[in-house]
């Protein structure tokens, strides 16, 4: 086991993280927590001097462990300090807190947070031991599934609208600039152009995950994966137009179950004659993002997809992006309301520059201040952000 200072700093490729990592500052803790380890044989454990906030910071540069232990003793807000780890947290991580309040109010709310376990100061070492060994032995699946991740289809209404561009670019920014751990999955098997745009080159491991699922465990992922950035990993290929590629949706669903515990965000770059046949999948608690341009055939085919997916429900939701809004040849806003049937959540505006940037790939496509602008109301309802309202002159004089 080792002991270091607190230093995080980034690195150019992800490195494998320790089984265990612990952020406690104290003598005490920290011998019985060695203890604990040592008695279930793990010598894989790195110690390093801080609390909670010492873990968020290092862990947005780094992979993360198994097992986590924070410190959370003298904070106002614990509660909110483990929200914030946990978005930084691969989804897997077993997370056990130590503190210095015995409040069981406190205790049910990190509970209900995701946390395996809270342990007030001073600790019980066969106490310690026991949620390590069950953290270690795989036992807390079913009982973090409140912090698996988020599923997000984008589903073009129509081919060419930009629903790719807008899934890696939005893929891209909260990985890079919100610190998430973020998958994409092009669905598109022989046209996709998602490495493409990532500048990176597909592979056949997302055919051999569909045509294969019972060979889709973690080290098949670890190695199959196409690593993007050190947060944003992507499954594409590229199969000959010749091959005929049978999509089965019971296999796709195995895989984003798989992928739901590794990653915050998954995000699948859904063709609409694909998820013509996959209507099961699009039912699973997700995000579905509409994609279309502002023609009436485009206007025609989001109401068409409003009523093939249904009504909203209190674990999804379908969002409808209008694309590249004012191009030559579009309708007027209201003509394209009326024809969608409802207004749609989020614009972007046609601009010239965003088809150009896009072909220097996800990096000239961040650089668009448009692009940029039109997919931050996406990117806030994805992470959750609550946006106040702007007040009014009487109330920004009176308060």
């Amino acid at each position: 086991m080792n002991d270091r200072p607190a230093t995080p700093t980034g690195t150019s490729s992800r490195a494998v993280a320790p089984t265990a990592q612990i952020f406690i500052a104290d003598a005490d803790s920290i011998a019985t927590i060695r203890q604990a380890l040592g008695g279930i044989g793990l010598q894989d454990a790195e110690f390093v001097s801080g609390n909670i906030a010492t873990a968020t910071a290092m862990l947005t540069q780094k992979s993360s462990p198994r097992l986590l232990i924070v410190d959370i003793s003298g904070l106002d807000d614990p509660v909110a300090k483990v929200n914030e780890l946990a978005d930084v947290c691969e989804p897997n991580t077993g997370v056990i807190v130590v503190g210095d309040r015995n409040d069981i109010v406190l205790y049910r709310d990190l509970k209900y947070a995701g946390v395996v376990e809270y342990f007030f100061k001073p600790l019980v070492g066969n106490l310690v031991t026991r949620a390590c060994n069950t953290v270690l032995s795989g036992g807390v699946t079913e009982h973090q599934s409140a912090r698996t991740g988020k599923l997000i289809f984008v589903l073009g209404v129509r081919g060419g609208v930009g629903a790719t561009t807008i899934a890696v670019n939005t893929a891209w920014y909260l990985a890079e600039t919100r610190q998430r751990w973020v998958m994409l999955v092009d669905l598109d098997l022989q046209a996709g152009d998602a490495a493409l745009q990532f500048d990176v080159s597909p592979s056949h491991a997302l055919r051999e995950a569909i045509e294969h699922p019972d060979r889709v465990d973690k080290l098949f992922l670890e190695r199959a994966v196409i690593q993007v950035e050190h947060r944003i990993d992507l499954l594409a290929s590229l199969e000959p137009l010749t091959d005929t590629i049978a999509i089965d949706e019971t296999a796709i669903t195995a895989l984003l179950e798989k992928l739901l515990n590794r990653y915050r965000f998954i995000f699948v770059d859904l063709p609409p004659t694909i998820a013509m046949r996959m209507m099961q999948i699009l039912n699973l608690p997700s995000t579905c993002v509409l994609v279309s341009d502002a023609t009436l055939a485009s206007a025609r085919d989001v109401a068409r997809w409003r009523v093939a997916i249904g009504p909203n429900t209190s674990d999804r939701t379908t969002l409808h992006i209008l694309n590249r809004n004012a191009m030559p040849g579009s309708l007027p806003g209201p003509e394209f309301t009326r024809a969608a049937g409802r207004a749609p959540d989020i614009t972007i505006p046609y601009e010239r520059d965003i088809g150009a940037a896009n072909t220097l790939g996800v990096k000239g496509g961040q650089q668009n201040a448009t692009l940029r602008h039109g997919l931050a109301p996406l990117v806030r309802h994805l992470s959750g952000e609550q946006v106040e309202a702007p007040r009014s002159v009487l109330r920004r004089l009176f308060g």
